[in-house]
């Protein structure tokens, strides 16, 4: 694998990168790290420069999200007429574009790379220096971070408790990539195999054993004998995209959200959730449709829905996309603006020299909110409003006056639409990424999405309740009491594991130097 070169060598980068993503939500199949990464750190071993790592980590990211992100050709589909014809160029530009995370990562390594085990450090450190870069540049896009493989092993998953998914994906490397040792070298020196084979299976294993009996002890010391924090009823209709905004159907779908709403038990819930702009109305401006909504609002409790905002007739036109808290009057008592919007979805960026029209209905591009909030409204529990990807975000989830005692919320709730997505793998993606925010911060999450997943987790990521994919259903679940003390890192944030990339990447180089002196 070391030999090739040109466009074998590169074709052998994207494959491994393609299998790389396969070890992600919804497939999970891991056993394909065991080749993507050892490969990767082969083939980094054949470059001299930094350029060749650059090129490197771009045909690798370009298969690796090619595979991961393909389900975005679903949104251009829902209008096929306008933008099918954009499908291979969003998806493959999309994926070249994020290719330059890993291709910087690795490209950062290079000057670090030394022979033997070291160099697994420096470059299981360099890939989650890149990953956090994803989190902030071209506008920020960390969507399923490499650390996401250990999403089916619950105890595995309370690591982010302490390190985030950042941390989990700084383990993944170098769990995947320490049997990157095990082939190398044939020589008869019978220690350094043993050395070898030690370091290439017995600390990979032993590492995810700790991680395994930490995280199983932490799920074994909650408290399951607590009152819960409230009662919430989720609402999803899987009304098709296609049909959501179609003129002819806009009253009957709402009308189908109100009578789902108003279902036997709806004077046991506190709040009645609805997803990412279930209202296709500018509700602020329409007194009816707020008086309609008060027939699906438990009484003296509140209704959570999307439904776009607009300014005034009067005033120069703008439009959000937003939350509404409304009690049971049909009020509005709360609104939150969704601060981060998806680029080409609800606004064009340098709309004055492209010209291409939003994938979202309407000639008008979204305005951005303020940002984070912690919504306080009458008797619901404080909590952080998150819409569709705004809850993608390690360490951004929670507004920063969300950060002291007492003003912390109580629960997370994030509204999405992701039937866009149809029954691709970005549903899947999406709803395991909501999870990992759970468990970063310690606080429930609440997950209403038009046509699913739906669901509760509790602070511990454990499922408490869910509606699957395509079916409309009705759930009404109790929310989980927050965790008494914020975990470690809902406190230090991203800079935990960066520090401890950081620590990998110097340990990484001071092994390498004493490897090459070894072996002079």
């Amino acid at each position: 694998m070391r030999g090739l070169s040109g466009w074998r060598g590169r074709g052998v980068a994207v494959l491994l990168g393609l299998l790389a993503s396969a070890a992600l939500p919804p497939l999970y199949a891991l056993p394909l790290l065991l080749i993507a990464i050892p490969g990767l750190i082969w083939r980094m071993d054949a470059t001299t420069s930094w350029k060749g790592a650059f090129a490197l980590g771009w045909f690798f990211g370009f298969g690796h999200f090619l595979g991961m992100i393909h389900w975005v050709g679903a949104a251009l589909l829902v209008d096929a007429v306008r933008f099918g014809w954009m499908v291979p160029f969003a998806v493959g530009g999309l994926a070249a574009l994020l290719g330059l995370f890993p291709a910087l990562a690795l490209a950062l390594a290079r000057p670090l790379w030394r022979p033997g085990w070291g160099r697994v450090l420096v470059m299981a450190g360099a890939w989650v220096f890149g990953e956090w870069i994803r989190t902030w540049g071209l506008s920020g896009f960390p969507w399923a971070p490499i650390g996401m493989v250990w999403m089916p092993f619950e105890a595995m998953v309370q690591g982010a408790a302490w390190v985030g998914v950042l941390g989990l994906s700084l383990l993944t490397m170098v769990v995947f990539g320490l049997p990157a040792l095990i082939a190398e070298g044939e020589d008869d020196d019978k220690p350094m195999a043993r050395r070898r084979l030690l370091a290439g299976l017995g600390l990979p294993l032993g590492l995810v054993g700790a991680l395994l009996a930490a995280g199983t002890a932490r799920l074994a010391g909650q408290d399951t004998a607590q009152a819960p924090l409230l009662r919430v009823r989720l609402v999803q209709p899987a009304i098709p995209q296609t049909m959501k905004w179609d003129r002819d159907r806009m009253a009957a779908n709402l009308r189908l959200y109100i009578d789902m709403s108003r279902a036997p038990g709806l004077e046991d819930v506190d709040a009645v959730i609805w997803g990412e702009t279930a209202v296709p109305y500018a509700l602020d401006l329409i007194p009816e449709i707020r008086a309609a909504l008060a027939e699906a609002t438990p009484r003296a409790g509140a209704l959570i829905t999307g439904a776009p905002r607009r300014t005034p007739a009067d005033e120069p036109l703008q439009i959000w996309n937003s939350l509404f808290v409304l009690d049971d009057q049909g009020r509005v008592s709360a609104t939150y603006d969704k601060a981060h919007l998806v680029p080409f979805g609800e606004y064009v960026p340098f709309s004055d020299i492209l010209p291409l029209a939003k994938i979202t209905p309407g000639a008008v591009d979204f305005s951005p909110g303020p940002g984070l909030r912690t919504l306080r409204v009458g008797a619901l529990p404080a909590f952080s409003p998150l819409i569709c990807y705004e809850v993608i975000f390690p360490g951004a989830v929670v507004a920063k006056e969300g950060g002291t005692e007492g003003e912390r919320p109580r629960w997370l709730l994030n509204l999405t639409n992701d039937g866009w997505y149809g029954r691709s793998t970005g549903p899947y993606q999406h709803f395991q990424i909501a999870r990992l925010r759970a468990v970063e911060e310690g606080l429930a999450l609440v997950r209403v999405a038009n046509t699913g997943i739906s669901g509760v987790f509790s602070p511990f990521g454990q499922t408490v309740g869910a509606i699957a994919l395509g079916e409309d259903a009705i759930l009404d679940v109790d929310v989980p009491q927050p965790l008494a003390a914020p975990p470690l890192f809902a406190r230090l944030g991203n800079g935990l594991p960066l520090g401890m990339a950081a620590g990998l990447c110097a340990l990484g180089l001071i092994f390498g130097r004493r490897h090459s002196r070894f072996q002079n």
